[in-house]
């Protein structure tokens, strides 16, 4: 099969883990029989300096004519002086509402291998952590009115937090859907003891429950949802909730499970096309340096393979290979340990394509 793909390098430490996750795909589609064609296309800061713009035209059209889009990261320090409209962020806003891409699914993952990355004790870990995050992407407080102005109090600003019922059930359908082919356990995390929005949140997730008798569901409030998380992860299966609620929590995660850099994501619409992308940003300290950790990147080319091509045994093929170099004791500096092996962004890559 012959599949056309987007790449989009980003900023910072995303051209260094885009190309080992390229490195990977081409392994597997040599060994698969896949032909993987990239083009790339700029956005975030890069975009800035070459067109003035986070998002150009050209890259939302090549985005909607692939079959997928990988993307790396995007920001830093240097364009933080920028207006909000104008900052590299404004580029996956605007990326996720261009392809419609409402769901954003992010598994946390913690090897046993890893376990000492883990700031939580062992006895509340215990051998392995597995749960998803499901996070509405294209609503809530992060695409609502926002607007600032002057008052007798000084200056003012504000960004409001909406959602319509069909967002808040179709992000619940998916999230019921992830439950049934896991443990069967849904917690939606909410406000809904302040804010109408949640309320209404939680009213659509109890209607499209009634469809899915075999999932059990539970309710947190998302401040409960985060001292959970560090006092009981084990409980939770598949979380969901809104867009920056899920911003915050899937982070928490990412801590939980060792480091951010072992964290992938996958953006979703009623389409094949997703955008995968590890969670991280675009860490501008170490870029260039072999230094960056891009298994969250290739194992967010294993979602892809799984969600948007629908080749499993391909998809499998490289979250094996990642276990396997962990195992054996192969460490990037973020999840460096004692009697590990130290090795650097590249080596990462070619040691799992030899595992492939």
């Amino acid at each position: 099969m012959d599949y056309n793909l987007a790449v989009i390098k980003g900023d910072g430490i995303g051209p260094d883990i885009v190309d080992q996750a390229i490195k990977v795909l081409d392994t597997i589609g040599t060994k698969y029989g896949h032909d993987f064609s990239y083009k790339e296309v700029l956005a975030g800061g890069a975009a800035i300096d070459a067109t003035g713009e986070p998002l150009p035209q050209e890259t939302i059209d090549v985005c909607k004519n692939s079959d997928s889009v990988i993307l790396g990261a995007v920001g830093g320090w240097q364009w933080d002086h920028l207006p909000g409209e104008k900052r590299p962020e404004k580029a996956l806003l605007g990326l996720r509402a261009e392809l419609g891409l409402y769901a954003n699914i992010r598994p946390a993952v913690l090897y046993k291998e890893l376990k000492a990355a883990c700031p939580i004790k062992d006895e509340i870990i215990g051998d392995k952590l597995d749960f998803v995050v499901v996070r509405e992407l294209t609503g809530g407080i992060y695409f609502g009115k926002r607007g600032q102005g002057k008052g007798e109090n000084g200056d003012y600003s504000y960004d409001t937090m909406m959602y319509s019922e069909m967002e808040v059930r179709r992000i619940a359908i998916n999230a019921f859907d992830i439950a049934m082919k896991r443990g069967k356990k849904l917690c939606s995390v909410d406000k809904a003891n302040v804010l109408e929005n949640s309320r209404l949140w939680r009213k659509v997730v109890l209607e499209v429950a009634k469809d899915y008798p075999e999932v059990e569901l539970s309710h947190l409030y998302v401040d409960n949802a985060a001292m959970q998380l560090v006092i009981n992860p084990k409980q939770f299966d598949v979380i969901v909730t809104g867009n920056m609620f899920g911003d915050i929590i899937s982070d928490e995660a990412s801590m939980i499970t060792g480091s951010i850099g072992m964290l992938p994501s996958a953006s979703l619409g009623n389409s094949k096309l997703g955008m995968y992308e590890p969670i991280h940003g675009s860490a501008p300290d170490i870029a260039g340096q072999d230094k960056a950790n891009p298994i969250a990147t290739i194992i967010s080319m294993a979602m892809m393979l799984r969600y948007s091509f629908d080749l499993e045994e391909e998809a499998k093929a490289i979250e094996v290979a990642v276990e396997k170099v962990i195992e054996e004791g192969f460490r990037t500096i973020d999840i460096m340990s004692e009697g590990c092996i130290q090795v650097g962004t590249i080596k990462m890559g070619e040691l799992i394509c030899e595992r492939i």
